[in-house]
């Protein structure tokens, strides 16, 4: 298999991009020590990139280094990967967890080792919240809302016959079956017609609209986490008068519905004043 280029990571390790086939370009990486999601890896990710869009004659899309992560690095590079004019497939050699999962989430197709590794978020188990833009990509492509709830929710690991069987993965497999997958589907043919990519816009409209607008995302989670702190906030001073009363409702309000009590089998209630009426139960109404 001819080695095309390699790019070096600042932090140690490279990219290497090969081409199994005609037109056909694999990018294999190795960032020690576990393949985190960094600034540099993430630079050296849309250099490949870059060389591999030129190299087909495409339009390039550069992303420059400036502060910010998210903004400017991270979440940019979720939606190049997810409007990328060319077909994409992630091809799983082991543990998808967490961002390795949600980066495969925005190729195009993902194939899965039938042996070795699971699909997870494992977010709700460290006690990290997924932002808005990362659990679009999942209501967009998860078919089934009860697998979509697995995944948030409960950091279900998927092994591949799972994750195949719920249409996580494409299909099961190493290289060859990647490849496979590509020529059945006719995939290197299907780009050449040039709106491969803005097919994908109009697809991912909504994940697309939560990448771009990084800042309400923001503004909406701190005010959405701000009314929460409120409620935990009156919550708490709701349970100290409680304990401070002995543990018994003491408001107006309570203290009416807790004297009304059901009168026999008829279905009335007693009001204070004597007077009868009827309960949400049924029952005849009574005139005092």
């Amino acid at each position: 298999m001819p080695l095309l280029f390699t790019i070096p990571i600042t932090t140690g390790g490279s990219f290497e991009c090969t081409s199994p086939a005609s037109q056909v370009y694999l990018l294999s990486f190795e960032s020690p020590p576990d393949n985190r999601l960094t600034t540099p890896f993430i630079n050296a990710f849309n250099l490949a990139l870059d060389i591999i869009e030129q190299s087909n004659g495409l339009e390039l899309k550069h992303f420059n280094d400036t502060p910010g992560f998210s903004e400017k690095t991270w979440l940019p590079f979720y939606e190049r990967i997810l409007t990328y004019p060319m077909p994409t497939i992630a091809l799983i050699n082991g543990h998808g967890f967490a961002g390795g999962w949600i980066l495969a989430m925005f190729h195009d197709y993902r194939v899965q080792n039938p042996s070795r590794g699971f699909l997870c978020l494992n977010e709700i188990d460290i006690g990290m919240v997924i932002s808005n833009p990362l659990l679009s990509i999942y209501r967009e492509k998860v078919q089934s809302p009860n697998t979509y709830r697995a995944i948030v929710l409960e950091g279900k690991r998927f092994t591949a016959q799972q994750a195949l069987q719920e249409g996580l993965v494409d299909a099961v497999g190493g290289l060859d079956d990647a490849l496979k997958l590509s020529n059945e589907r006719s995939l290197i043919s299907k780009a050449k017609s040039g709106v491969w990519g803005s097919l994908k816009e109009g697809m991912y409209r909504e994940t697309l609209n939560l990448l771009k607008n990084t800042q309400e995302n923001t503004l909406w989670r701190e005010e959405v986490e701000k009314k929460k702190l409120e409620k935990a906030k009156q919550g708490l001073q709701k349970i100290g008068c409680w304990e401070k009363n002995g543990k018994n409702i003491t408001d107006d309000k309570s203290q009416r519905s807790s004297s009304a009590m059901p009168n026999g089998p008829t279905g009335l209630l007693e009001r204070e004043d004597g007077d009868t009426y009827q309960s949400p139960i049924g029952g005849p109404l009574l005139e005092p």
